[in-house]
């Protein structure tokens, strides 16, 4: 999946000193792309959202010890994680690392119970569009339409159900 074996994944709060330079990236790039003060909209969610307690969670990619992508996910409904926030530092890009992200979003969101995953993405992001649908999410709009016509993109993935318990000593 990706070139660097050196990568850690770490549960971060969104205080943590190494999130800010990544959002404020992203913040940038959406700006750039939408034409208008994207940082505002990153701020949305209070920080506490994407921590344990409240059902969510922040990564970060880290290669040794720096931080190359990221991404978080909250609770949008009892059995279902809302992803946010997912981004690869612009140096770091077309390695994989976002693949690595979603994945790891998604099983510590299938550890902690939810069964569905639900995103939007905007529609001047063609290559999140092109991540979540390579990486099986189903999109809940018409891929045929022209997405400036659509607005929000919204995708869902259904995540798998926990193996089940024989109770044999092997599932101990």
């Amino acid at each position: 999946m990706t070139s660097a074996p050196e990568l850690t994944v770490v549960r971060v709060p969104v205080s943590d000193p190494r999130v800010r330079p990544l959002l404020r990236e992203l913040g940038d790039e959406y700006t750039a792309r939408y034409g208008r003060d994207a940082h505002r909209e990153l701020a949305r969610y209070p920080d506490e959202e994407f921590t344990a307690p409240r059902g969510g969670a922040l990564l970060l990619l880290l290669e040794r010890g720096a931080p190359v992508a990221g991404g978080a996910f909250r609770r949008y409904d009892a059995t279902t994680a809302e992803l946010k926030r997912i981004w690869t530092h612009s140096a770091h890009r077309r390695r994989g690392l976002a693949r690595r992200v979603v994945a790891e979003l998604e099983r510590e969101a299938g550890a902690r119970g939810y069964r569905r995953i639900h995103l939007t993405t905007g529609p001047r992001q063609p290559e999140a569009r092109a991540l979540y649908l390579a990486t099986g999410y189903t999109p809940l709009f018409d891929t045929w339409a022209d997405p400036e016509t659509i607005g929000p993109l919204p995708f869902e993935k259904h995540l798998p159900a926990p193996a089940a318990r024989t109770g044999k000593a092997s599932d101990l």
